[in-house]
């Protein structure tokens, strides 16, 4: 991999950052407000369900998730939410947008290592004013030469993505938590890719398969990928 690997693409969130335990937070402070009526459990699962429905439309971010609030919080309640409880959706919203940021252990080491020696780049999801929002507050901004939010991460986003670097894919390496957005979808194309398991993982990016591949590594943590790199 050493001899190889010309441009470096990080994950974001629970990747760089913290991020998933902000929104597994929200969701349960959006089930107890329910709780009623409904039970946490269906109550999540109703909001999973609406999440998922409406990807293609919203997006991954905090405003895609708000709307999904609401609109489990209507059908659940037979379009009977009170004004209280859109408030309070409301203010879940703002408290997820003004979460601090908290890089993960060995981030921060590992960008002031291989900066200079390889092109560095973020690439995540999500919503764009948010991510930059993120990126700005965690003062890693300096370390990437490219950002890129991308509205998702199948091959065929990564492949333009690599196609604007001007970069062939056994020369990529991404580095991110999620086997499915990350991970599978490089390799498929040729790239390298090492994963970096968070403490809890969204629903939707969770994959229990890991893929032998050549150009596959698994990693405890971040700066581990720089026994591979330097």
């Amino acid at each position: 991999m050493k001899n190889r690997i010309t441009t470096i693409a990080f994950d974001a969130d629970d990747t760089l950052w913290v991020n998933e335990p902000y929104f597994q937070e929200a969701e349960q402070q959006f089930c107890k407000l329910l709780e009623d009526d409904h039970s946490q459990q269906a109550v999540a699962q109703e909001l999973f369900r609406t999440e998922m429905k409406n990807l293609s439309l919203y997006g991954y971010g905090v405003k895609g998730f708000v709307l999904c609030m609401i609109e489990t919080a209507s059908r659940l309640s037979d379009r009977a939410v009170s004004v209280a409880q859109l408030n309070r959706m409301l203010e879940i919203g703002h408290e997820l947008l003004e979460k601090p940021i908290e890089l993960l252990d060995g981030v921060q080491d590992t960008l002031e290592q291989l900066k200079g020696r390889y092109r560095l780049i973020m690439a995540t999801k999500g919503d764009l004013l948010d991510q930059q929002r993120k990126l700005k507050k965690s003062g890693l901004a300096p370390y990437f030469h490219h950002i890129e939010i991308m509205s998702d991460k199948q091959p065929g986003d990564y492949h333009k993505l690599i196609r604007q670097l001007a970069c062939a894919p056994g020369n990529f390496l991404m580095l991110g938590n999620s086997m499915k957005s990350d991970i599978l979808p490089v390799l498929e194309l040729g790239g390298f890719a090492g994963h970096i398991p968070y403490q809890v993982t969204w629903a939707h990016e969770q994959h229990e398969e890991t893929p032998t591949h050549t150009h596959f590594v698994e990693l405890a943590r971040m700066d581990h990928i720089l026994d591979y790199l330097i």
